[in-house]
């Protein structure tokens, strides 16, 4: 509960002076005169203003608005978004001739403190150190003509069902759904960004086709948009580079990305394009190489054994879009061949315009 003494501390070390609160209200509300020993704010809540009105310590009166944000829909919906937009307004405001000063931005503690993070020039992590080598080395091996080994199929097994076991976690949150796939076409990281990225005059991909490709994908917005009972637990970025393994089966994930709730086909998505796009570039382009093609096989084969969601392949064409935006980029990818991409560019138009995904015969999509 946020209190009168909270405030006050806050604002002693905001503007380095001993002061004393005289009033706080929520703003547009008249002022209600309390006992002084009352401490709490009855009512408090986040998305309204607050006028608070103090005395510093020579005696001059000032009065500030602490602002907070509701997480409504629009956007708000995590506390990221909220902090992004905060972080945005305090150095903005101060910008723009005529605008409100902002005199700071920060944070509610668990505790109800509030902390300055005006300060802040750029923001950081800290994690654990994790052992283990990332999983794209055994797709390197394959590739380079490694055997495939029993172990591939386990760790295939193992993270095919790590995904069954999260996405069996759903919420009900029908607008939460429509925004992550809203994100799946117009976000910075996914497909309008990555069509953005694309340098003119490619010689395996035109204007008038990426345009073409963000077309279809709007259209798959508008269908999957009423499939909202799918929310479910994500990772969001789950993909070789981001799983750490260790002995045999044992991994761990890093770098989850785009919010805690979405779409399970994200996450297969994610994953399985590499098997494919590995396939391909083993063989340098022609048809994927059959090792690959196994444990693209064996992951859908564990993953819809488990879940039982076949739903999936009604669902998981825009993404496999996205993904395949991805490794086909010369962003990304620099360094493979003319052929490699003009067959990941057939996969993204073939998938994008196919009702159900069939995964076993995945080889008819990268025909032209």
């Amino acid at each position: 509960m946020l209190s009168k003494e909270k405030i006050q501390n806050y604002l002693a070390n905001r503007f380095a002076t001993p002061l004393r609160i005289l009033n706080v209200r929520e703003l547009g509300l008249e002022s209600k005169s309390k006992p002084e020993e009352e401490h709490e704010i009855k009512g408090f809540g986040y998305g309204k203003p607050y006028l608070v009105e103090f005395e510093t310590g020579e005696g001059e009166l000032k009065e500030v608005v602490i602002s907070s944000m509701k997480g409504n829909g629009f956007g708000h919906d995590h506390l990221s978004d909220r902090a992004q937009i905060l972080i945005w307004q305090h150095h903005a405001f101060n910008k723009l001739p005529k605008h409100v000063n902002s005199l700071d931005v920060g944070y509610f503690t668990k505790d109800g403190r509030m902390e300055s993070a005006s300060d802040a020039e750029e923001y950081f992590i800290v994690c654990d150190k994790v052992e283990g080598e990332e999983y794209v080395k055994d797709l390197d091996r394959l590739k380079a003509g490694g055997e495939l080994r029993k172990e591939d199929k386990e760790r295939v097994s193992a993270l095919a069902s790590y995904l069954a076991d999260i996405h069996v976690v759903k919420k009900d949150d029908a607008r939460l759904y429509v925004r992550r796939m809203r994100e799946l076409v117009g976000h910075s990281e996914c497909i309008f960004g990555l069509t953005d990225s694309y340098p003119p005059g490619s010689e395996f991909i035109t204007s008038e086709e990426l345009a073409d490709i963000e077309k279809k994908s709007i259209d798959w917005r508008w269908k999957l948009k009423e499939r909202a009972k799918r929310l479910c637990m994500v990772h969001g970025d789950f993909h070789p580079w981001n799983v750490m393994f260790r002995e045999g089966t044992d991994f761990t994930v890093l770098d989850r990305s785009r919010g805690e709730w979405g779409e399970a086909a994200d996450d297969v998505s994610s994953m399985t394009i590499n098997y494919l796009f590995f396939g391909l570039l083993k063989t340098e382009g022609n048809e994927i190489d059959r090792g690959f093609k196994k444990l693209y096989d064996l992951f859908f084969d564990v993953y819809l054994e488990k879940t039982g969601d076949y739903e999936l392949l009604e669902v998981i064409q825009p993404f496999y879009a996205f993904r395949g935006l991805v490794v086909a980029s010369p962003v990304w990818y620099p360094g493979i061949s003319l052929d490699t991409r003009m067959k990941l560019f057939n996969f993204i138009r073939n998938v994008l315009e196919t009702d159900e995904f069939d995964y076993k015969g995945v080889n008819k999509y990268f025909e032209r």
